[in-house]
């Protein structure tokens, strides 16, 4: 069945209590941001594409306070899945990636803040599930910037340079080129509303999506494949690659006519990124305006057909996702489904009548082994946390 996460107070106090337990007094600040599932828009947020993710009620949260030093930073994770060491310390003026991986995002936020920051002591805990897809790695950036900028009380005006820091701080301490989507969502997501992105000219736009008798439903196939680290960087050199041979700057000027320059080339594979980006820039936009309209017929059509270019044309999906897909199109009351993330395993994510929600999960569940659900609507993006009403 659908997993059942700890709410948000008892994620927030049990952080809080394991602060004081390990710092000996209690916190005074806490900062919180969400993870994220896209429902349409993969892979092109890196080839001046739209996106259109929304932002999950699951959260990194941190909680922390200023100790009396000027550049000492000590951080716990609470996560179970982080690398050892769970503790790190070290100086704000002498930072560098290395172990424990999980430190290096918050490294790298601290780096490009840009303003200094103060020793502080932290405790970190999460429940957006880590490695499948839902963007743990971003919730962990923007909720780390959120948090400095109460510790420093130096606050960006723009959003999106906040959103830029944190990519900027995957990029050079996790070594991950990924675009901007997760950072820009997890920054901006508002409650009952999902984000187009342009990710050409970072321009946003929320998209209202409140829809009583619909549920997102995650699923979560807990396979990873190990080539996913090492393909990400490839796609993406291969979509650049097409793009210089069709002789164009942007995939925004390109359409399916331009494809034909690629023909006869030595990797005609190329012609299979290309076409992804293409036809996916197109579904994208036009989910958003079927997303305005309230017409979720057609958003689950271009979900659909958006992973089937991923599987077929982009070839990031796997044997799980593909069967999570098939199964959930077989299930009374889904309107569509298909791959998020990164791929190679991760998640799924589908459209689903509520009336139905229950039984679709009933029958997926009966039919692939070791899955995971969560049920879910739209939700507020990074914020801080107000402590005083904690128990």
């Amino acid at each position: 069945m659908a997993v059942q996460l700890p709410t948000f107070e008892d994620l927030l106090k049990k952080t809080a209590t394991s602060f004081e337990h390990i710092y000996k007094r209690k916190p005074d600040i806490a900062a919180c941001a969400p993870g994220r599932v896209n429902l349409i828009g993969e892979h092109i947020d890196y080839c001046d594409g739209f996106v259109l993710p929304m932002a999950l009620p699951m959260v990194t949260i941190i909680v922390g306070r200023k100790n009396d030093t000027k550049s000492d930073c000590n951080i716990t994770t609470m996560c179970a899945e982080a690398d050892q060491p769970k503790q790190v310390q070290f100086q704000i003026e002498n930072l560098c990636s290395g172990t424990p991986k999980w430190a290096n995002y918050v490294k790298g936020v601290i780096s490009h803040y840009g303003f200094s920051v103060p020793g502080f002591d932290a405790v970190i805990n999460t429940n957006v599930p880590i490695g499948g897809g839902l963007s743990s790695s971003a919730a962990l950036e923007v909720a780390t910037l959120k948090f400095i900028e109460i510790i420093a009380d130096e606050k960006y005006a723009k959003e999106k340079d906040k959103a830029l820091i944190c990519q900027k701080a995957e990029h050079t301490f996790a070594n991950m080129p990924c675009g901007i989507m997760d950072q820009f969502i997890s920054v901006m997501g508002k409650e009952k509303h999902a984000l187009l992105i342009d990710c050409q000219s970072l321009n946003v736009n929320h998209i209202p999506f409140d829809a009583e008798d619909l549920l997102v439903l995650i699923c979560n196939s807990n396979v990873k494949h190990e080539l996913s680290s090492s393909e990400y960087p490839t796609r993406r050199k291969q979509c650049s690659e097409a793009l210089k041979l069709m002789g164009l700057e942007s995939y925004r000027e390109a359409n399916l006519s331009h494809l034909k320059a690629l023909e006869g080339s030595a990797e005609n594979v190329l012609i299979k990124r290309a076409r992804h980006v293409i036809g996916e820039i197109e579904r994208t936009l036009k989910a958003s305006e079927a997303l305005k309209s309230c017409d979720f017929i057609t958003v689950g059509r271009l979900m659909l057909e958006s992973h089937k270019s991923l599987s077929s044309d982009f070839e990031v999906s796997c044997h799980e996702l593909d069967k999570l897909v098939d199964l959930a199109m077989q299930c009374n009351g889904v309107l569509g489904s298909r791959m998020t993330g990164g791929g190679f395993g991760g998640c799924t994510v589908s459209l689903v009548l509520s009336k139905e929600i229950d039984n679709v999960i009933k029958q997926i569940d009966s039919e692939y082994s070791g899955a995971t659900f969560y049920v879910c609507k739209p939700a507020d993006g990074a914020r801080a946390i107000d402590l005083g009403n904690l128990n």
